[in-house]
């Protein structure tokens, strides 16, 4: 997945989940969020960042895609090359993974998957 992993990402979802995405903030119109349409939780968040901003090596920035994860996977996910902690968010509870090719996309539509599903409503106890 490289220049349009935007596209790709974006492209399951509406397969998927039938989500389009979101651009919620009007000075951060490169920021998209999809949001599960039953509760309107956030399940991932598209973001330009500055690759300093998250410790790495280079100049410029890199696409990321945050996503909630189980925090008891959040660790051993993160020694896997290009998912880090999450930018800006919860870091036991959401992760980040670089859209630049690193992670392979099948792996990216899984952690899609994944939050998808820990983001549904809460069942009610009878």
């Amino acid at each position: 997945m490289q220049p349009s992993c935007r596209a790709e990402v974006f492209r399951y979802a509406a397969e998927q989940y039938g989500i389009e995405p979101e651009y919620p903030w009007a000075r951060l119109p490169d920021h998209a969020v999809l949001r599960r349409q039953d509760n309107r939780k956030w399940f991932a968040l598209f973001m330009p960042v500055g690759r300093d901003k998250l410790g790495l090596p280079e100049d410029g920035t890199v696409d990321v895609l945050n996503v909630k994860c189980d925090p008891l996977l959040t660790g051993a996910l993160r020694r896997e090359p290009g998912i880090l902690p999450a930018y800006h968010m919860n870091k036991d509870k959401w992760i980040s993974v670089l859209l630049d090719g690193t992670v392979p996309q099948e792996e990216i539509f899984r952690l899609i998957d994944l939050s998808y599903q820990l983001t549904e409503p809460a069942k009610r106890k009878k």
